[in-house]
């Protein structure tokens, strides 16, 4: 039981011991909650939150949260107060690569300090009520202190080099360049058109339609990216197109042309492509329309990429109102509970009835037209709808209307036709 490294060198009483390793397990089985503190913490309280828009990385700094707290917590239950052996794994490091491709390189170790803080504050806790003896407390928490202490210095010395390796081979490279014209203009910088355009090798003085394409396979990176620039570029009906990884798995596009790509042309060549989703944004003119359109294809993004989501592919203006509706979480949920009342847990095919009849302008011929069905069902299904709702449906439409649209996104059940 001996390690050779200062404090790991002391016998530990078994007491101790069984203190750790109950403590451990009660970490190894964390409730939700412990992690969203975790995550809050690492994420919307450091730099870290400049990403906080972004699904993917959101989620693999949550990944990696977890698979960190839960590798510390197995081995302290196989062998209580022992070292534990760094955990960097391919998520750790993808994450660290994209940040360093956008410029915060140093915001993962900053986001490691504060998670040890954490996590510390937490273990005492759990410490503190499995054993109110003080001398076992001075064992275990000056032995658990030590552990917690070596293995993040030892996954910050290791994120360190993978920085430095990172930062050389974008040195070596235009990409570098790029990403930094692509970031002044999303940022809104005063930028010289014609030398922009220049380093990009792409017209900024023209109409552009922005797009994201990511992986939909959590930790794994976004294959073949030129292949799916030349799916958008030829979908777009242009020429050449403007690419960047924004990440290990996120492409960000723009081609240019008055029209954006064309979604059958595009849901065709994304057979073709696995495990890649796209969301695409507005059309616009000049700097302006570059930015505006990749703003709106990242309110895309943020609704194409929630849990659940079976669509591989969207544009802004499919999801224009309920990304608008659905800014505050909380309040959409509110809005959807206050206007849908018991229709929102009904099932799908009498939302979807209720959507398209709305849409078609409260016609239940046309709606049963465009749902295959007998105009006599839609308006079974609509007097059905009624008995559900806190409010007739001819008197409240509009509000319905948005409420099932964003209640779909949330849930991606059928889409209406």
């Amino acid at each position: 039981m001996h390690s050779g490294d200062g404090l790991f060198d002391r016998r530990l009483s078994d007491r101790a011991r069984e203190v750790i390793r109950q403590g451990a397990d009660i970490a190894l089985n964390a409730p939700e909650e412990w992690l969203d503190e975790l995550y809050d913490a690492t994420l919307l309280k450091t730099s870290l939150r400049a990403i906080a828009g972004d699904p993917l990385l959101a989620e693999a700094v949550r990944r990696v949260n977890r698979g960190n707290l839960l590798h510390w917590a197995s081995a302290n239950v196989a062998d209580p107060g022992m070292p534990v052996p760094i955990n960097l794994g391919a998520d750790q490091i993808a994450i660290v690569r994209d940040l360093v491709r956008r410029g915060m390189n140093e915001a993962a170790l900053q986001a490691y300090r504060v998670g040890q803080d954490v996590v510390w504050r937490r273990w005492m806790t759990i410490v503190f009520i499995l054993t109110p003896d003080p001398f076992e407390l001075q064992e275990v928490l000056e032995v658990t202190a030590a552990s917690i202490a070596r293995f993040v210095d030892g996954t910050i010395e290791a994120i360190t080099e993978v920085i430095g390796q990172e930062r050389d081979e974008l040195a070596r490279g235009s990409y570098a360049e790029r990403r930094e014209v692509i970031s002044l203009i999303l940022e809104g910088e005063p930028t010289n058109i014609e030398r922009a355009s220049t380093r990009l090798g792409y017209r900024l003085d023209a109409t552009h339609t922005a797009a994201i394409a990511w992986s939909d396979i959590p930790g794994a990176e976004l294959d073949e990216p030129h292949r799916v620039t030349r799916a958008l570029t030829r979908a777009a009906g242009a020429a050449t197109a403007l690419s960047v990884l924004a990440s290990a798995a996120t492409l960000w596009v723009w081609v240019p042309g008055p029209t954006p790509p064309d979604t059958a042309a595009l849901t065709e060549a994304l057979d073709h492509i696995p495990g890649v989703r796209i969301a695409i944004g507005s059309t616009g003119r000049d700097l302006a329309g570059f930015r505006t359109s990749h703003l709106d294809a990242q309110a895309a993004h943020r609704i194409l990429a929630r849990p659940h989501s079976t669509r591989r592919l969207v544009t802004f203006g499919e999801v224009q109102l309920t990304s608008l509706i659905t800014e505050n979480g909380a309040q959409a949920d509110r809005f959807i509970k206050y206007t849908l009342g018991d229709l929102e847990h009904a099932d799908s095919e009498l939302r979807e009835s209720v959507l398209v009849y709305i849409n078609e302008q409260c016609n239940a011929t046309r709606a049963a037209a465009r749902l295959f069905t007998h105009r006599n069902t839609i308006l079974r299904r609509i007097a059905r709808a009624d008995e559900l709702l806190p409010r007739p449906l001819a008197e409240n439409g509009v509000h319905v209307a948005v409420a099932l649209d964003a209640l779909y996104w949330r849930q991606n059940t059928a889409r209406p036709r």
